[in-house]
This record gives structure tokens, sequence and C-alpha cells, in this order.
């Protein structure tokens, strides 16, 4: 007699025991098709010696392309919209995040170049419409998301969600300069690249308000505070040189202005593009800017962002300038765990320490229950593990044990599904959010790749 099939409380049917059928989308529904990446599918299962894993890395590692591009001209250059899965619209962040582990590719793959290439003209064109928005909508004349609307804002056609985010600064020169390293290509750094570069440093000085609180207010009418800005503006801040975020990457109101992982980012970012703008661009007055810049972010990271605790210090999450301090993590990146990552920790001793206050109970938003550990955040709410944390602690690890136990969580946390979710209840994985992710889907299939090709023994059952 067949298995008769299990359901989660979400209503996914879960596959039989030794029964792993492809969850991607037809190959003729698929958004996008690459053949190096179906190579690297290949390459990459056949060093995965649990077939279960396997088929997870098989439906997530291409879900992007497969799910949420929709490529396109304009101008007579490739023009590329990444959505965010379910949510009809592309974040600056997400859709550098989700094309981000394809960048290794892209010299076996032309297509799959232009593809990306086209993100980051697109991403220009978003920056030149607004650099206080997160969030455009694919149909740039396409009226905003709905829950948008009413925002007591300066909304711009083609704004989905107009809330001010230091990462959705960084993200695009993260890309940018990682497509760069990759290709050698430098088509499109153009006249329009420039100028959106020139607009991000212009709104990152805006943002040390050092002249008043610069020209962004934001609110709205919801339920939920984190939402919102206090008086439209949020917590005072003292100008000290670090760079204010009133949202952070989970689209959250901040506590504090000063968010120390993004401002760890700008570092990164800047000095990234301190180097494109001397070696691409040959304007080293730009890259000058973006150096001083950096340097005094850097500096002020030093001076107000790191706390004394009895376990020696750590990096604050996020800080006033006053002397006020947010000890803390959140599962999305750029967040504290993730410095590493996102080649922002300067200091491995504070980085290791601050690790170990995050994964543990000194975090507030940990969550260790019966069925996994790990961080989440105010976006979802208490008891809600997100995969993206697991996937950023693996990927930060250098230990084979955390790396193990998290890709066995994380496997676990599909719920039969086959593909990672925003988050999951710490005592039942079949109570999961959002079921069509793609940054984390993506991310997923990042982690086993890294894993496969140097330590596949890891990936055992």
């Amino acid at each position: 007699m067949a298995a008769r099939p299990a359901w989660s409380a979400m209503g996914a049917m879960l596959p039989a025991a030794g029964s792993y059928p492809s969850k991607r989308p037809s190959q003729a529904d698929r958004k996008f098709s690459s053949p190096a990446v179906e190579a690297f599918l290949d390459r990459v299962s056949a060093r995965i010696p649990d077939p279960e894993l396997a088929w997870i890395f098989r439906n997530c590692y291409p879900n992007t392309l497969d799910t949420t591009v929709q490529p396109g001209t304009f101008e007579g250059k490739p023009d590329t919209a990444v959505l965010t899965g379910d949510i009809a619209a592309m974040w600056l962040r997400d859709s550098s995040a989700q094309v981000w582990p394809y960048l290794p590719l892209l010299k076996e793959d032309t297509r799959l170049r232009a593809l990306i290439e086209g993100v980051i003209r697109r991403q220009a064109r978003c920056l030149l419409i607004d650099t206080y928005a997160n969030a455009f909508m694919a149909d740039l004349n396409a009226p905003p998301l709905e829950w948008s609307v009413k925002d007591r804002t300066e909304m711009k056609q083609g704004v989905g969600e107009r809330k001010y985010e230091l990462d959705s600064l960084c993200y695009p020169i993260r890309l940018a300069h990682g497509y760069w390293r990759a290709t050698g290509d430098t088509s499109p750094f153009d006249t329009r690249w420039k100028k959106a570069m020139l607009a991000v440093l212009n709104t990152m000085r805006v943002q040390q308000r050092k002249h008043g609180d610069g020209p962004y207010r934001f609110q709205r009418n919801a339920e939920n505070p984190t939402d919102t800005l206090i008086n439209g503006i949020g917590s005072p801040g003292n100008p000290v040189g670090l760079i204010a975020s009133c949202f952070r990457p989970s689209d959250d109101a901040c506590l504090l202005p000063f968010l120390v992982p993004s401002n760890l980012f700008a570092v990164t970012s800047l000095q990234q593009l301190a180097k494109m703008a001397n070696d691409i661009l040959f304007d080293a007055a730009m890259a000058n800017q973006a150096t001083a810049l950096a340097n005094e972010v850097s500096a002020a990271l030093k001076e107000h962002a790191i706390v004394d605790t009895p376990q020696g210090t750590v990096w604050a999450y996020e800080v006033d300038g006053f002397g006020g301090q947010v000890l803390m993590d959140d599962a999305n990146v750029p967040s504290l765990l993730g410095l590493p990552y996102i080649e922002s920790s300067p200091d491995v001793s504070l980085y290791l320490r601050t690790r170990s206050m995050l994964w543990s109970e000194r975090n507030p938003w940990f969550f260790r229950g019966s069925a996994g550990e790990g961080i989440g955040g105010p976006h979802v709410g208490r008891d809600s593990v997100w995969p993206m944390s697991q996937i950023i602690y693996a990927l930060t690890s250098n230990s084979d044990d955390e790396i193990r136990q998290a890709v066995q969580r994380l496997k676990a946390s599909t719920a039969g599904t086959g593909f990672m979710h925003e988050s999951y209840n710490k005592d039942d994985v079949t109570r999961f959010t959002r079921s069509w992710f793609a940054w984390a889907n993506t991310l997923f299939g990042e982690l086993v790749a890294k894993v496969a090709m140097s330590k596949p023994e890891l990936l055992q059952r």
C-alpha cells in the first residue's frame, strides 16, 4: 500500500520517504535558464551524499532565476527586475543578494552575465528615482505596493515602498564590485551609474545629520509600531560621524538611529566604490570622497559602537551617539552575525565575542526550541527562528560541528517542502512564514555549494 501523504500546518504535502520529485517549475515556465547553472547543479549535487539535501539544493539554488527575474532591455541595454518571491516588487537589498551566488559562473555564460548586468543597470535607474526608497516596482509605471499607498512620505513614480535603509545604498555597490571582480566587464558603469553612485554618496553624507535631520520623513498608520517612525524621523542621534538609518534590513524601524552593522557595511562599500571610481571611472575626486567618508565612519564606529560587557567588548546593534545602545541582532543581513560574509568584520576577536553573545540567550531575539535554534527579529515576532540566520551562522563558521548541525537544522526546517522559509516556530517547523522567499533559497544554495566543494563529508545524513 502506498504511504499516506503527510501535510504541514501550512498545507504543504510532504514527500514520502525516499521520494524527491523536483519542485522547480517546468523548463518552459522558468523565467530564465542558464546552462552554467544547470551544470553547476549537477557538479555540486554529485558531491552531496545526502539525497534529501541534494534535492533541496537543486530546488533552492536556481530559485531566483527560475521564478523571480524579469529580463528585458532599456535604451538598448540589459535591464533586469528581480522580485523577492511572493511580493511583486524589487528590493535593492534582496535583488543584490539573490543574484550574488551566481557571480562565480558569469564567465561560463554570457546570457547570465547580461542578466546580472541588467540588475546593476536597473538598480542605478532606481537610485536615481529615489535614494531613500527600499523597494521599486518591476514596472516603474505601476502604482506602489498596496500597503504604501497612504504612507506620509514623498512617494515618487516607480517606488514600491519608501523606507530609508542604509544597507539599500550599500548592496548595489557590493553587487557592482562583485560583478566587476568576477568578469572584468566595465560596461555597466556608465554615466547613469556614476550619477547614481554620486547620489548615494550625497545621501550618506546628508544622513550623517551634521546639518539637521535631512529631508526624509516617513509615517504609516499601522498596528505594528515597527512599521512607522517616531515623529516621522525616528529617535534623536548625536552627529558623531555615523550614518543614520531609519529602518533595518528587515524593514522594521530602528530603535536608535545609527545601525551598526549597516555602518560597518557602508565602510566596506565605500572602500569598494573608491576602488571603482579610481580604476574604472578615473575620477580621483569621487574616490577621495568615498575614502574620506569610509574613514570617518570607521573612526566613529570604534569610538561609539563598541560596548563593554562582563564577557568583554562587543559590537552594539544600534547606538545614538549619546551613549545609548541596543544589544541584540536581527536575522536579516547586514547583521552583526553576518559581518564576515559581507567582508565588514575589521576586528576578528571583537567579532568572535559578539558572535558568542548573539548565538545565545544574551541576544533577546535568539530562540532555542525542540525544532531548532537561531536568530529571529521583531518582523515576525517571538519564538520564530529565521533560516537565514542559520545559513549565515554556517557561512561564517570555522567549526565543522557548527556547520554540520546548521545544515541538518536547515534541512529539517523545510518541513518537507523542499524550500527555505522566512521563519519557523522554534518548536514546530510546519508553522512557517513565506513559502516563497527567494533570497533565503538562493543563500541556502550558496552555503551548500560552498560546503560541498570544500568539505562534502559535512553533508552526510
